[in-house]
């Protein structure tokens, strides 16, 4: 099995030389650089803001690189939502929603700064809020797993470390036109948003389990979920 792969970065912009460092802190996973194995899915990245972009096409040798997969075994939804919750701009409301942040954090957290790369779940603006009504106790459990999987946007591949940055090879910059890819990112987004209003609006179950479940019963890391 081969140790190389080929991800893509949607940009506006040609990026031959990504900058290890550079980004914002607030991103899903902190500070990084965040790509896509689907070239398809990196052009309509490209495209979200309406204009022409690029699928930057790169080749990772992720040999000697230590691997976060939030998706493999071992791991389980809360423990992306405890990255996603330190690292996120939350508006957490007084009562259950702070204590649930609180506990999130305490109990599920994830070494994850020692990693060169993470694979995980990408949380863009409208999939953000899923994890928001989950923590504020209106969404369960197994509908926030539901709920992530919606419009297919699938894992993203995030290099954090210096190391990570040099064993990253730019192939070509692939155009992807706003007349073609920002009515497929739309489409996307739209048919998930729709589908999430679905999940939203079904009454609280007594048979699933919500965030203050989880708080009563003393969920800890590492047991099945």
């Amino acid at each position: 099995m081969s140790n190389i792969i080929d991800i893509y970065h949607g940009s506006v912009n040609k990026i031959e030389h990504p900058v290890f460092g550079a980004g914002k802190s607030y991103n899903d996973y902190g500070r990084g650089f965040y790509c896509t194995e689907h070239v398809e899915l990196a052009k309509e990245w490209a495209c979200s803001a309406d204009s022409d972009g690029y699928a930057n096409h790169y080749q990772l040798d992720i040999t000697g690189l230590s691997v976060l997969n939030l998706n493999g075994p071992g791991y389980n939804i809360l423990n992306w939502l405890a990255i996603l919750l330190e690292n996120r701009k939350f508006n957490v409301a007084e009562g259950l929603p702070q204590r649930a942040r609180a506990y999130i954090l305490e109990n599920f957290n994830v070494d994850y700064k020692k990693y060169d790369i993470i694979i995980g779940y990408r949380a863009n603006d409208s999939y953000f809020s899923y994890a928001g009504d989950f923590v504020n106790g209106t969404l369960s459990l197994a509908d926030l797993s539901e709920a992530m999987r919606l419009g297919k946007l699938g894992e993203q591949v995030v290099l954090k470390s210096k190391k990570a940055f040099e064993a990253l090879t730019f192939v070509e910059a692939i155009k992807a036109p706003r007349q073609e890819y920002f009515a497929k990112y739309k489409y996307r987004d739209e048919e998930a948003r729709g589908k999430y209003r679905q999940i939203a609006a079904k009454p609280l179950a007594e048979n699933q389990t919500y965030v203050i479940d989880i708080i009563r019963n003393n969920w800890k890391n590492g047991q099945s979920i």
